[in-house]
């Protein structure tokens, strides 16, 4: 299955909007970075149709190295963004499923 990247969308967007490409990118960017921005603060990113974009906090643990099994290392808590998709990409993605184990590919 192939991947998709920044470009291929900035690409994308451009050919359905009839922006230029530059235009397409700067647009893009700054939705990435507003994105960005609002979670550095805390704050939750709802998306509708696509998602939810969410700041949490893990808790403090214990690890150990595989390579030394007698060591135990502390693991601070930190923050980590959590998506939570939307009903339609939900469903939509779950259209994948079948196409995947028929070994179709999308292109």
């Amino acid at each position: 299955m192939a991947g998709v990247t920044k470009r291929d969308l900035v690409v994308e967007l451009s050919n359905r909007t009839g922006l230029t490409q530059s235009q397409a990118f700067d647009l893009f960017q700054h939705a990435l970075d507003l994105i960005t921005e609002e979670l550095a603060q805390g704050n939750e990113v709802t998306l509708r149709r696509f998602g939810t974009f969410e700041v949490r906090v893990t808790k403090a643990k214990v690890g150990r190295n595989p390579n030394k099994p007698g060591t135990e290392m502390k693991i601070p808590p930190r923050a980590v963004v959590r998506f939570k998709p939307g009903k339609e990409m939900k469903a939509q993605v779950a259209d994948v499923l079948p196409k995947l184990l028929n070994g179709e590919s999308e292109s």
